[in-house]
């Protein structure tokens, strides 16, 4: 869970020289952190392709668009923008087809004439009651917007006129930014590097690919778990390096659904 918010608050509670007051301020900033976890950080660290699957055309579409528009603010599309808009599509899970509609509509976006207001606004109205649904719209906007090593002034304007029109704050924008900036630095450091070997051995030894839903990894789980559990052993009078190997087949599936339960919040 983000914790810049108690930490904000209780700086703040200090700053007037009086304890209780920073401990209310530290209760503040908590409850300020889980509304934040809730509406950017509930899907995990990485938003499952299995919820991204299930965005609605329309938020799909918009979704690009503005990526488009928000890339061209500065003159000219870069190529970290483009690999991250296609790294995107691939997490979506979209076909040759759907894979063309979202260029196109990115290069729609990337039009001077963009209606990005109104098209901003039809998102909001289309999730009224679902603050989560506007809170991962900018997420993946500022995913994109992020995969270049700095942002021009007039992408920060256009970042915040997309917030403005979806309900996001300034507080929140920026705890946003240094989450993801956090994420992306792990995983480019050596931790960060062994960290994506281990997952990316999760999915080999489950031997599903990275875009399968969560109930595709969970069949995979349960297909291997009861081909190599030891007990399903039993009935043919193993040896025992075959009942040893078993046991250790059994280990291997059961720690990589669990890290990858972990990683894709898999319930």
């Amino acid at each position: 869970m983000p914790f810049w918010g108690k930490v904000i608050g209780t700086i703040a509670g200090l700053a007037t020289g009086r304890v209780w007051i920073a401990v209310i301020g530290l209760m503040l900033g908590h409850q300020f952190d889980r509304g934040f976890a809730d509406r950017f950080t509930k899907f995990g660290p990485d938003v499952s392709a299995e919820r991204l699957g299930q965005l609605p055309d329309q938020f799909v579409q918009a979704l690009f668009q503005t990526m488009g528009h928000l890339a061209k603010a500065d003159g000219r599309v870069k190529e970290d923008e483009i690999r991250a808009a296609r790294g995107l599509m691939h997490r979506l899970g979209l076909g040759p087809q759907q894979i063309r509609r979202a260029i196109s509509w990115f290069e729609e976006g990337k039009q001077q004439n963009f209606p990005l207001v109104p098209t901003l606004q039809k998102i909001r109205a289309g999730s009224a009651r679902k603050a989560d649904a506007r809170g991962l719209f900018v997420r993946l906007i500022m995913e994109v917007a992020l995969s270049k090593p700095s942002l021009h002034q007039q992408e920060r304007a256009l970042i915040w006129t997309i917030c403005t029109e979806l309900d996001v704050g300034r507080v929140e924008l920026a705890q946003l930014e240094a989450m993801l900036r956090a994420q992306r630095g792990f995983r480019r450091s050596a931790a960060g590097s062994a960290d994506t070997r281990r997952v990316n051995a999760a999915y080999r030894t489950l031997g599903v690919d990275k875009s399968a839903t969560n109930a595709e990894v969970k069949k995979a789980y349960r297909r291997l778990i009861n081909k190599s559990h030891p007990d399903k052993l039993a009935a043919r009078n193993p040896d025992a390096a075959l009942l040893a190997e078993a046991e250790k087949r059994t280990r291997e599936v059961r720690g990589a659904y669990e890290l990858l339960k972990s990683r894709r919040n898999i319930r």
